[in-house]
């Protein structure tokens, strides 16, 4: 193995990128697989092999160009996981429609500004889940849809939508249904669809991912065909997928790595994907693997946590699984034992990246050594180039710590209509993570840090500066700052230190009433603390990172 003196690695692979769209890929897998099992979504009862699951995929997207629906156009998709989310994935990738991932856990504040920032045309939503009531809050921003034809809207607050397709059987004024979408294609409509096939191509822009922003509003991040396609290939490579493999996905769809490294790793490969319930579940996903013999399983830390720890874990049979892909936080070593001793999961791997590129650009193998696989993140995928700057931009030596950089294949096209911060985060080719890291003599990288002070809970990356954003928007708020702070079960939980208006009294549960509804449920502080001043440097900064340990005195001494 080669020894490197700087921190710069290109990943090693074999063979070719797919230069080719989601839609040629597509074709090629159903054509050499097409009595596989593709997609079983159990808690719909569906269970289709690959060429039931492209006969679905043509219909609905011959619907979508009946619709008007054209390459190009925004197509927003809003809800849990189920089979209408996956045709749509596909739908809008034959039609080179971008697919607008709406984050299911979104209130009016959130909704209204993703769907103007990027304008979608058309939107795809779920009925409802638990608390979030999708299509009254569509109906409270877009009242009209109460009195217009469908495909006619004309909204004040959402001007650009004209679309809404509801899923479920009940009728909604002003909305399709899902299933007479399906219906609408004629022979137009599919011939229309085979000429597409020779107009779009690999470097079209095909996907938007809303990441939260550092300075306020979602960032809108750009993947085309190319990038997500490939990133979902070299996913499924690491985890030797082949047809006769079942993923087990219960990770988010709306997230890259439910739609990416779930979805697109397994239909690149052939493989089956399973989908245990329309959110994550530990019984239901451990009933999932068992009854339909899954031989590889995604999730974050804190699911395999609570897999691990259901009260009934040794009556399931895991004895079919072999691998899966842990992402979105740190891995701890006893965790790394337990999935792989009582999970049967000898190759799991695990998976760092963000939205911004794919997401992944580094990964472990199997062949790993247990200290590089609870250690590290692996190294850099194939064919992607990682470099670790310091302040200046200069790659720093082995083992220095510095900002991991990526170029390649799955680089961003950049942030929707936002020049400015995609120059701020490509530079030269290059995209700036804000995460700190070190590289060994390998090429092994271990995260050290964040540049920003994002934070982590329970898989989810959450920027303070968009929470404090929402709450200054409080009438009684004059200042406001969220940090994170330790979490055993979520890794960490937000907490916000809050400066009220001169005369104005509040409570904690009166902040987090006000955030309910309004921002995902994940974003509202677990901790709210009233107070008169906030820790500052000298030069008058605010200092975080000392509000974090004094609430961890607090809470540890509680």
């Amino acid at each position: 193995m080669t020894r490197l003196t700087r921190s710069y690695m290109t990943g090693e692979g074999s063979g070719q990128l797919l230069y080719e769209t989601i839609g040629e890929c597509f074709d090629r897998v159903v054509d050499t697989y097409p009595d596989n099992p593709a997609l079983i979504v159990r808690h719909q009862d569906v269970r289709w092999t690959y060429r039931e699951f492209a006969r679905q995929v043509d219909r609905l997207a011959a619907g979508l160009i009946a619709l008007r629906i054209e390459p190009g156009d925004r197509v927003g998709i809003w809800g849990t996981n189920s089979f209408e989310w996956v045709l749509t994935q596909f739908a809008t990738a034959r039609v080179g429609a971008i697919l607008v991932n709406v984050n299911p856990a979104y209130r009016l504040f959130e909704l209204e500004y993703v769907l103007n920032k990027v304008r979608c045309k058309a939107i795809v939503s779920a009925e409802k889940f638990k608390t979030s009531e999708y299509l009254h809050m569509l109906n409270a921003l877009a009242p009209e849809l109460a009195s217009c034809e469908p495909g006619y809207l004309r909204a004040e607050k959402l001007p650009y939508l004209t679309t809404v397709i509801r899923m479920g059987d009940e009728k909604s004024p002003g909305m399709f249904n899902f299933d007479e979408v399906c219906l609408f294609g004629g022979e137009s409509h599919y011939r229309r669809l085979e000429e597409l096939k020779t107009e779009l191509g690999p470097d079209d822009a095909i996907n938007i991912q809303f990441t939260s922003g550092t300075t306020g509003n979602p960032k809108g991040a750009t993947l085309t065909h190319c990038n997500i396609l490939n990133d979902g290939f070299e996913a499924g490579k690491g985890m030797r997928l082949t047809p006769d493999d079942r993923l087990c996905i219960p990770v988010p769809l709306y997230h890259c790595f439910g739609m990416v490294l779930g979805v697109l790793a397994a239909t690149t490969h052939g493989s089956t994907m399973v989908f245990p319930g329309p959110v994550y579940d530990p019984e239901s996903t451990l009933q999932a693997v068992q009854d339909e013999q899954c031989t590889a399983l995604h999730g974050v830390p804190t699911m395999f946590v609570t897999e691990l720890d259901h009260p009934d874990f040794e009556s399931f049979d895991l004895s079919t699984l072999r691998t899966g892909i842990i992402a979105g936080a740190p891995c701890p070593e006893k965790l790394m034992h337990q999935i792989i001793g009582d999970m049967h999961m000898e190759n799991v791997l695990i998976g760092y990246g963000q939205t911004e590129v794919s997401p992944i650009n580094h990964m472990t193998l199997p062949e790993d050594s247990f200290e590089n696989r609870t250690r590290t993140v692996g190294r850099p995928i194939p064919h992607v180039e990682i470099k670790i700057v310091d302040q200046n931009n200069r790659v720093v030596p082995i083992g220095e710590q510095g900002e991991i950089c990526t170029r390649g294949y799955s680089v961003m096209k950049g942030y929707w209509n936002d020049d400015e911060k995609t120059a701020e985060t490509i530079v030269d080719g290059w995209l700036h993570s804000g995460d700190l890291g070190t590289m060994n003599e390998h090429g092994y990288v271990r995260i050290t840090g964040r540049i920003k002070d994002m934070i982590i809970r329970g898989g989810e990356n959450i920027y303070p500066r968009e929470i404090e954003e929402f709450l200054y928007t409080h009438p009684k708020i004059g200042e406001v700052q969220v940090f994170g702070v330790e979490d055993l079960k979520m890794g960490e939980e937000i907490c916000a230190w809050i400066q009220l208006m001169e005369g104005e009294t509040a409570t904690e549960e009166e902040i987090r009433e006000f955030c309910k509804g309004n921002i995902s449920h994940y974003k509202i502080p677990k901790y709210v603390r009233f107070v008169d001043e906030f820790p500052m440097t000298v030069t008058g900064k605010i200092r975080k990172i000392e509000m974090s340990a004094m609430m961890a005195e607090e809470l540890k001494a509680a």
